[in-house]
């Protein structure tokens, strides 16, 4: 949901905070790595379940996979 300010009245003496005006975001939105993902908490399970389903690497082999790959990196 994207969030639009509104500038205050020109003509009008009283201070006021900005109306915020808000705008359905799009159907189709590309991801943007900058801009924060929100969603349902049922969204976040699904996304969590969808981590916890994929490959699992132990930490030994890990270690060994990245310290491999340091070697490569500082060569």
């Amino acid at each position: 949901m994207k969030k639009k300010i509104q500038p205050p009245n020109k003509n009008d003496s009283t201070v006021n905070e900005p109306e915020a005006v808000y705008e359905a975001a799009p159907a189709v939105d590309r991801w943007n790595p900058n801009k924060p993902f929100h969603g349902t908490q049922e969204e976040w399970w699904e996304h969590f379940r969808g981590i916890e389903k994929g490959e699992f690497s132990p930490v030994k082999e890990t270690h060994e996979r990245v310290s491999q790959w340091l070697k490569e990196q500082n060569k």
